[in-house]
């Protein structure tokens, strides 16, 4: 295989490769084989093996072909030792099965995209719907455990053991490699949309790492809720997910500044949001306000009503502050989530004042042990009402907790500056 010349971005190339292909590649392989743990073990290996041999080598002309050439010879050759340990067949006879085995049954093709395919598999009920999100977030897209972890507000360790044992329960389970048919389908669609944003909110808020944000994360966000809208059109739960990610996604540009930085949401320049995706998203908004919906599509509903009220806001002072924050109020009576609240008490906190919101903010540190905005959000409150030692000591817990760079640098910003 031609490679192109040697050059000092061998370890760029490896981690781009690995945010955009590793979902791809393990579906590949794992639809391949039907054995998710060979799967994720021998790519490991290939991209272990690219560390070691690219930078002597070269990078290939063709990295993903490269690692999935790699770790289907190392599949093989787990599965040649297997064969003789067992004795069931001959080298030959398995190397030919293997050889021939089909990529997936697809009823219908209506399945284009390997990861949609493996979201699918590990949506199975066989796992709670909260360790098939996590498992398809750590495997299918790529995501750190540590940033899963942050996700589902657990340590790192206690992630680690819950993906461990999901992948025990669907190997213990012989979960098949098949798409399911279109009543299974339904049934484990509302996990589907949640790992769909759970992988956005990841992309936006990176719990580690130097990136202010992860567009592509975001980015396959969007198109795996579009593409749900393809096979799945008129589901509630993913016409709402859509537009809640539509006028989310509509202010990547304005999010951060020509160095990078992390730009918030008020001192945002609103002429970068993307109109287009805006009134989109208000389309598909406006029928379902006045439609009963229940279950995770109502939370997207309310969540897309808050998004829309910033979007069709012509500045950050005319923002419907009052309507966001009762719509944060019958959020949090749905899902009873301490992120709503934190995010509820901001919203009261613009409505009423600083006071007010940190009224709301009372009993959270018990429920959000772990989080950074938390007392970022305390700090910046404390800091309105001229509390310039409370609001210091709360940043500095902010960014002891924060693990990712460009929220670090926002809050010491923010911290050298506690009071208006």
């Amino acid at each position: 295989m031609s490679s192109v010349p040697l050059g000092p971005d061998v370890a760029t190339v490896l981690e781009e490769t690995l945010r955009a292909q590793w979902g791809r590649l393990l579906a590949l392989l794992a639809v391949r084989f039907r054995r998710l743990d060979l799967a994720e073990d021998a790519l490991a290996d290939a991209f272990e093996a690219a560390a070691r041999t690219w930078p002597a080598e070269g990078v290939p002309a063709n990295p993903p072909a490269w690692l999935f050439t790699a770790a289907r010879r190392r599949i093989l050759d787990r599965l040649r030792v297997e064969s003789v340990a067992a004795r069931k067949e001959r080298l030959l006879v398995v190397d030919a099965a293997l050889a021939s085995a089909p990529v997936m049954a697809d009823p219908g093709g209506l399945i284009a995209d390997e990861r949609l395919r493996l979201v699918f598999l590990c949506a199975h009920p066989v796992l709670a719907p909260e360790n098939a999100a996590a498992l398809t977030l750590r495997l299918v897209l790529g995501i750190p455990t540590a940033d899963v972890a942050a996700l589902f507000h657990v340590p790192e360790a206690t992630m680690a053991a819950r993906l461990t044992r999901a992948k025990r329960r669907v190997a213990d389970a012989g979960v098949p490699f098949v798409v399911p048919e279109a009543p299974a389908r339904a049934e484990r669609l509302d996990t589907v949309a949640e790992v769909a944003y759970l992988t956005f909110t990841a992309g936006y808020a990176p719990a580690t790492g130097e990136a202010a944000i992860r567009r592509e994360l975001a980015d396959a966000a969007v198109r795996l809720v579009r593409t749900l809208r393809e096979l799945m059109p008129g589901e509630p739960v993913v016409e709402t997910l859509l537009a809640l990610v539509l006028l989310q996604h509509s202010r990547r540009d304005a999010r951060t500044d020509a160095a990078g930085t992390l730009v918030l949401l008020p001192d945002q320049d609103r002429s970068r949001w993307h109109r287009a995706e805006i009134e989109e998203a208000l389309a598909i908004l406006t029928p379902l306000v006045t439609t009963e919906v229940s279950g995770p599509a109502q939370s997207y509903l309310l969540q897309g009503l808050i998004a829309a009220e910033h979007a069709i806001a012509p500045s950050a002072p005319a923002t419907r502050w009052g309507v966001i924050a009762a719509h944060y109020a019958e959020l949090e009576q749905l899902m009873g989530s301490p992120v709503v609240r934190l995010n509820h008490a901001v919203a009261v906190a613009e409505a009423r004042g600083p006071a007010d919101g940190l009224a709301l903010l009372e009993g959270l540190e018990d429920r959000l042990p772990r989080s950074h905005r938390l007392p970022a959000v305390r700090g910046e409150l404390l800091s309105r009402l001229g509390d310039v030692v409370g609001a210091r000591a709360e940043f500095d817990l902010a960014i002891e907790r924060c693990a990712n760079t460009a929220e670090v640098a926002l809050l010491r910003e923010r911290r050298a500056r506690p009071t208006d």
